[in-house]
């Protein structure tokens, strides 16, 4: 059984590969941050990694902790940041593996945005040598992402064939399989959505993914709000105090209902 994590301890893991280096083992360090859920603490870790990797003149390195820091802005609701610290990678300097993992940063922030035309575009432009060459954590969230953007434009063949690849590449028990599952439920307005994300959010509990737990909460709460008023205060509630425990205060003022 495959154990995917996110795409963003999988950029962590990769700066950390470099383990007798400064901006590898500041990398290591901010992956742990990371996942106990403390992102401010992992944010100031990455920064401190990339000046390091400027001092090593490591231009692989410092692609992977920006890529690190966008995708942490990203989760952070920080598009600007986010775009500007992904437009300021060498894309000459990097390898398959991280080549692959920039697509899918890209493409996880136009969804962030609401920009499932352009992540769509994104997802079509990869190539494919490149990314079999990833390792299937990597793939599995490229998958992820690229399945959502396109059900988002209600492209159903499509997103159902990337949502298989994430199967293939996580396994279909893996709490990225069940988000994603959900999350093509939701934007095209299916009856599952709801009970798909409960699936989900039982399966990022165990598997101790705070900030994706909290993010289903909320998109719980949407669907509770056209039906059941207090079960959507609920988990707006839920939702939002453990925001503020990741000190995330842009999503936990967007759960403040």
């Amino acid at each position: 059984m495959v154990k995917c994590r996110t795409a963003i301890a999988m950029l962590l893991a990769l700066g950390a590969a470099a383990f007798a280096s400064e901006s590898g083992e500041l990398s290591y360090r901010a992956q742990k941050s990371l996942e106990n859920g403390k992102f401010a603490r992992s944010y100031g870790q990455l920064e401190r990694a990339l000046l390091a990797s400027r001092k090593e003149a490591d231009l692989l390195s410092e692609a992977r902790i920006l890529l690190s820091m966008a995708h942490i802005r990203t989760l952070s609701l920080d598009f600007a940041l986010a775009d500007s610290l992904v437009s300021i990678v060498r894309k000459d300097a990097l390898d398959d593996q991280t080549a692959a993992l920039y697509s899918q940063v890209k493409i996880a922030l136009g969804n962030a945005q609401g920009k499932y035309a352009d992540a769509a575009k994104l997802c079509a432009e990869q190539n494919a040598d490149s990314l079999k060459k990833a390792s299937n954590g990597v793939q599995a969230t490229f998958y992820s992402e690229c399945a959502i953007a396109q059900g988002a434009l209600h492209k159903t063949q499509e997103a159902q064939e990337a949502l298989k690849m994430v199967g293939k590449r996580a396994n279909k028990n893996s709490g990225i399989y069940a988000w994603t599952e959900a999350r093509i439920a939701d934007l095209n307005n299916q009856a599952t959505a709801d009970s798909l994300y409960q699936v989900a959010e039982t399966r990022t509990i165990q598997s101790n993914r705070p900030h994706m737990t909290a993010t289903i909460l909320y998109y719980r709460g949407l669907l509770a709000e056209k039906k059941n008023a207090e079960l959507a205060k609920d988990y707006f509630l839920r939702s939002k105090n453990a925001f503020e425990l990741m000190g995330l205060p842009n999503n936990a003022k967007r759960s403040t209902k």
